[in-house]
């Protein structure tokens, strides 16, 4: 009788230590700090602290290729546990569709889920000369060498192909405008700050502690309507006569050796997570719009948007 009571708590202390409140979860940016991939891991974090878990959660960086180290090692087992998270952007599916990563595929990953949408937009110093994307832009065509735009990656990245569509609608060559290329929003908006470059493409959510602090403007937002809080005020690229619109998905995938029992945990948790209230707050406060999809449906959507992504950049001669 003894021993089955001993058998029967033990059983209890091993179930205890696979329980979701004892992982020791680890979140991989594949950027340097600062830009949407970290912030996406930010919001995860505040997310499991709001709900109360006692989980140890590490902030791991991985930066290069705008993502393509971090696939690069997680697919291939030399990083990412069964409770390591990836973070990926829209970016991630542009730089896999143009051959960025190497020869990878989608599958060579598993996609955990997409947890809000992001948007492009171009932002100046606070003290700069234009306050309106018009401003900006036929300064530029005037003459192109005396602005330099920061971006994340290099020609063919999604902030090149947002800036040189509106490069384009204002009557400019895309590849005539100046840009240095940068490893992420971090560097974008340090650059920024430092004087080295005068223009930022970059992403909605990544502007917005610089907003709050009055560093930066925003001329522009590349969604189809003007976003709630703190780009409130920030008319749309569309507003002011350029017909862009540059929606970006954020989200999280993982090993594609973790086990079946790991991924269908964590597709569970997002499941549960994306309808409470507190993640759709949490998310808005990181200036992200609202999005859910896990497991099977995030995977094919990834595909079918990569599929998209390859097209397009094969008519634009941008696939290697």
């Amino acid at each position: 009788m003894q021993a089955s009571r001993w058998r029967t708590v033990l059983a209890a202390c091993l179930l205890a230590c696979v329980l979701p409140c004892a992982l020791a979860v680890e979140c991989i940016v594949p950027a340097k700090p600062g830009g949407g991939m970290d912030a996406s891991c930010k919001l995860l974090r505040r997310v499991m602290q709001e709900q109360g878990r006692k989980d140890a959660f590490t902030l791991s960086y991985l930066p290069g290729g705008i993502g393509a180290v971090a696939w690069g090692s997680v697919a291939a087992q030399r990083r990412g546990g069964p409770d390591s998270l990836v973070a990926f952007s829209g970016g991630s599916l542009l730089g896999l569709a143009q051959g960025k990563y190497g020869r990878a595929e989608v599958g060579d990953v598993r996609w955990v889920a997409g947890i809000g949408i992001d948007h492009g937009m171009v932002a100046v110093r606070s003290d700069a000369p234009w306050h309106d994307l018009k401003q900006l832009l036929e300064a530029m065509r005037k003459d192109p060498a005396s602005i330099t735009v920061g971006l994340s990656g290099t020609v063919g990245s999604q902030d090149w192909l947002k800036f040189s569509m509106l490069a384009a609608r204002a009557g400019m060559a895309p590849r005539q405008f100046r840009f240095v290329a940068l490893e992420g929003g971090g560097d974008s908006f340090a650059a920024l700050q430092a004087g080295h470059v005068q223009v930022i493409s970059g992403d909605a959510s990544e502007a917005a502690h610089f907003i709050a602090e009055g560093r930066v403007r925003i001329l522009a937002v590349l969604s189809e309507q003007r976003l709630p809080g703190l780009l409130q005020h920030v008319p749309t690229a569309r507003e002011q006569g350029y017909e862009v619109v540059w929606p970006i998905i954020r989200g999280f995938y993982m090993s594609p050796h973790a086990s079946e029992a790991s991924y269908q945990h964590w597709v569970r948790y997002f499941d549960k997570a994306l309808a409470d209230p507190a993640f759709d707050r949490q998310r808005s406060l990181g200036g992200l719009q609202p999005f859910a999809m896990t497991g099977k449906p995030l995977s094919d959507y990834v595909a079918q948007t990569v599929a998209r992504y390859r097209k397009q950049s094969q008519e634009l001669g941008l696939v290697r």
